[in-house]
């Protein structure tokens, strides 16, 4: 087996962040959906929230398909050829400066995401509890 690090394979191995950032989106719909069926329709209040978060779990919806799409076409291209390089344009300051803030980007995430378990964690807790 080919061990060289190639393009294609950066590219399908980064296809796992796109992927999982699709299912979370995803994850997100349905959260949104199944608190539609809790919502008194009688309410107008519930009406509007209905309207919102249908509206929103739709727009989720699509973003998902498109994440899970983009991740199964970078996956596709693990065995890509590696193309010529131009190494001095490479290593200049504006793909460094492009990669640091994907890794910038990449921290804030996680703080979001590790901030964010906390607290859902705790919901889920609650739900638990209240449920008996």
């Amino acid at each position: 087996m080919d061990d060289q690090q190639t393009c294609g394979k950066g590219l399908a191995q980064h296809s796992a962040l796109t992927a999982s950032l699709g299912e979370l989106v995803a994850s997100t719909a349905r959260v949104l959906e199944v608190h539609m069926k809790a919502l008194d329709l009688a309410d107008e209040n519930s009406k509007r929230e209905y309207d919102a978060y249908r509206e929103l779990a739709s727009a989720h919806r699509r973003i998902a398909i498109e994440l899970a799409d983009t991740a199964h076409r970078m996956a596709g291209y693990r065995e890509m050829p590696m193309g010529k390089h131009d190494m001095a344009a490479m290593m200049s300051p504006a793909p460094r400066h492009a990669f640091a803030g994907f890794v910038k980007h990449e921290e804030s995430l996680l703080a979001l995401l590790q901030t964010r378990l906390a607290a859902d964690h705790a919901m889920l807790e609650m739900m638990a509890s209240a449920a008996g």
